[in-house]
């Protein structure tokens, strides 16, 4: 799995066929969730343990020092199959390493709740849709996993 991590003050994300906001949330972190052809629910367990716990999270003197949970914030994720690209060859992306889209839904998900067994708030985009993300990035501070 690849994850783009970004701390945000706010964000959203929007269906662009329906022009509905299916997440959105305020303090937080924005997370781009790449899942790849080899990749297992095991994976998606790691990750979201590793994002429970990660001190990216601004403290009352500005250091990152704190963690999401631990700032009672939000996440955001959304799936995104473009984290496979492979650009080695001509111009155009080939995204034949990442996974299948039944396999990364499920992969996905998994992650979306382990999350939330952990008690982090988590909102989500709509798997497979074409979709506009808004926001505000918060330092910035962008971690790629």
């Amino acid at each position: 799995m690849r994850l783009v991590i970004q701390r945000v003050s706010r964000s959203a994300v929007k269906v662009v066929d329906s022009g509905e906001v299916v997440g959105k949330i305020g303090r937080g972190l924005f997370i781009l969730v790449g899942v790849g052809e080899d990749d297992a629910k095991v994976d998606a367990e790691k990750l979201a343990q590793k994002i429970v716990k990660m001190r990216i999270m601004k403290d009352p003197e500005g250091k990152m020092n704190l963690s999401v949970k631990e700032v009672n914030g939000e996440v955001l994720a959304v799936s995104q199959f473009t984290l496979y690209s492979d650009t080695t060859k001509g111009n155009r992306p080939s995204f034949i390493k990442a996974a299948q889209p039944k396999q990364a839904e499920e992969i996905y998900n998994h992650f979306v709740a382990k999350l939330k067994e952990e008690g982090i708030e988590v909102q989500t985009g709509k798997f497979g849709a074409y979709m506009e993300i808004d926001a505000t990035l918060d330092g910035p501070v962008t971690i790629i996993i």
